[in-house]
């Protein structure tokens, strides 16, 4: 008997969401299982995660579809990328191929209205039984929680960026 796939929510202010989603990836690799990573607003793809998935390409994909998202990008182009990535997830997650797909960051997406919560929630409810999806981002809906059967929230206590420290090598990135 398969097991029912979970819906996980990673949220929060803190640091750890993407790694916390890529370490389930990293846990399902371990059983040989397939996983779909689509980062939705990190634009690098040479990033120490990226790296090391590509070692793994076998049982894990990862596509870097994000433009970089900040305050300050043209709202066109991000929802111009996010539309690509949605598109491409909608499709990973219909095609039953995969026992995990990791929607990193998407949150800030539907925060903002660039991406519609209730169609990415219908995809969501409408996956595979064995299918689990992990989504990260800052604040997670009360809906999109709702709807989850897990949801963690990392709460920042201290970083070091706030005393002036620089985005690391390894451990942002």
């Amino acid at each position: 008997m398969q097991n029912k796939g979970l819906f996980i929510i990673f949220t929060g202010n803190g640091k750890g969401k993407t790694t916390a989603a890529i370490g389930q990836a990293l846990r399902m690799a371990g059983h040989k299982m397939r996983v779909c990573i689509i980062q939705f607003i990190k634009s690098l793809k040479n990033t120490g995660e990226a790296k090391a998935l590509s070692e793994l390409t076998d049982t894990i994909e990862l596509h870097v579809i994000g433009s970089g998202f900040t305050w300050k990008s043209p709202k066109a182009e991000v929802a111009a990328a996010a539309r690509v990535g949605w598109i491409l997830a909608r499709g990973k997650i219909d095609s039953g191929r995969y026992d995990m797909v990791i929607l990193d960051e998407i949150t800030y997406l539907l925060n903002n209205r660039i991406l519609d919560e209730a169609e990415v929630l219908t995809a969501i409810n409408h996956r595979p039984e064995s299918m689990h999806v992990v989504i990260t981002g800052r604040e997670a809906s009360p809906d999109l929680i709702a709807a989850a059967d897990l949801v963690t929230e990392m709460k920042e206590i201290k970083h070091p960026f706030k005393t002036g420290v620089k985005a690391g090598k390894g451990i942002e990135y």
